[in-house]
């Protein structure tokens, strides 16, 4: 705050507005290592890699995801219970194993109804990676299904042990408790988007793509790679603002997790929102990054090299973190090769997503206690890859 200060970028009029919406913090930011000869330089690379690398990806599975989806039924979890206990579990993890936080939040919420047992909000914890999950699946797809394919078989051996250890009605809301719901706000600013992307999306994906299959911008022109940069980092800029405006900031939650659900819902929008909220933690962390190496001197892949034993612990009580932005963070250092996959599965199982904030509204001693026991096969999962393959 005071760096923006010193620049003029923070009036005594605006120190307030920002204090209100720490969103903000971020797109300024930005502005500052722009306006800054010294850091200019590293901080259009950044935000062009980002944009290109993760943002129109991350686009592109989102949309084809939400209409893949779309006719899907979400089956009540109590009448699944009554068929087979099995069964239930089962399709709870599954539903946490989906990209993404909504299938958690539908057990989370079942639960809170009394719909569902303890062991299935277990089961869909441990099993879900929230958004981090098209992050990596849009940039690592095979690692990206492995991860998926272990959290699914920890939260279904999870939740079945829980259940087995506690009876059916363990932790189950009081009647107060389920009156609360989850509210879906409308969202106006996010619309700006639209068109914007509508324009940008397909030339993007074609630009993604060569960057991807390294090809030589120069047989082009001999300033187009300065060109792509440029507007890589527009775009990235751009998405950091829309992001940042989309909410009122205040809080931790609302930096975190994904903005609330559109009124009337829109699977656009939706799209929009969470590729938003993605770019702008990935911004984040490429940014931080960059600056550690550069500025700092700080070589992060040498530190986990030496304290490669501790990679998986750091990574899982991170996962502790409610919400989805952290959880980004470390899939970032995984894809920019700076900590093992050990390190990034003992995350994906330990972290409960945009879930662990209605669990904990709703139903707060089943959520911390919930959380207690997803980090128990973290761990063993964690350290047991980190012996058996980074070793």
């Amino acid at each position: 705050m005071i760096l923006l200060s010193h620049f003029g970028l923070i009036t005594p009029a605006s120190r307030q507005f920002i204090g209100q919406n720490k969103r903000l913090l971020l797109p300024l930011f930005i502005l500052v290592c722009l306006a800054l000869p010294t850091l200019r330089e590293i901080t259009v690379t950044a935000l062009s890699d980002a944009f290109f690398q993760v943002s129109v990806f991350v686009a592109a599975t989102l949309l084809i995801y939400y209409y893949a989806i779309e006719h899907l039924p979400q089956l009540e979890l109590s009448y699944l219970s009554a068929k087979s206990p099995i069964l239930e579990i089962s399709f709870a993890a599954v539903l946490g194993a989906l990209p993404g936080c909504g299938g958690a939040i539908i057990v989370v919420t079942q639960f809170t109804k009394g719909q569902a047992s303890f062991g299935s909000i277990v089961a869909v914890l441990t099993a879900t990676m929230g958004d981090a999950a098209f992050l990596l699946l849009a940039t690592r797809p095979t690692e990206g299904l492995i991860i998926m394919g272990i959290g699914l078989t920890v939260g279904i051996v999870s939740g079945l042990l829980v259940n087995a250890m506690h009876s059916k009605d363990f932790l189950r809301p009081t009647a107060q408790e389920q009156k609360h719901q989850i509210k879906i706000l409308p969202t106006n600013i996010i619309k700006i988007s639209k068109p914007v992307w509508m324009i940008t999306i397909v030339p993007s994906l074609m630009i993604a793509f060569l960057i991807a299959f390294n090809v030589d911008f120069t047989k082009f022109g001999t300033n187009i790679d300065t060109v792509i940069s440029i507007f890589g980092a527009a775009m990235a800029l751009f998405v950091v603002s829309i992001w940042a405006f989309s909410s009122k900031g205040e809080s931790y939650k609302e930096v975190t997790s994904e903005d609330d659900t559109c009124n009337p819902p829109s699977k656009i929008i939706k799209v929009l929102q969470d590729t938003h909220f993605v770019t702008a933690w990935v911004v984040a962390s490429f940014m931080l990054f960059e600056i550690l190496v550069n500025i700092a001197g700080l070589n992060l892949k040498t530190w986990f090299v030496h304290y490669a034993y501790l990679a998986p612990l750091i990574a899982v009580v991170i996962g502790f973190l409610p919400g989805c932005g952290p959880q980004i963070i470390v899939t970032t250092l995984y894809i920019q090769g700076i900590i093992p996959f050990s390190a990034l599965a003992g995350n994906a199982i330990s972290n409960d997503g945009d879930a662990l904030f209605p669990a904990i509204a709703m139903a707060p001693r089943a959520a911390v206690i919930a959380t207690l026991y997803t980090s128990i096969p973290a761990l063993l999962v964690g350290y047991g890859l980190y012996f058996l393959v980074d070793i």
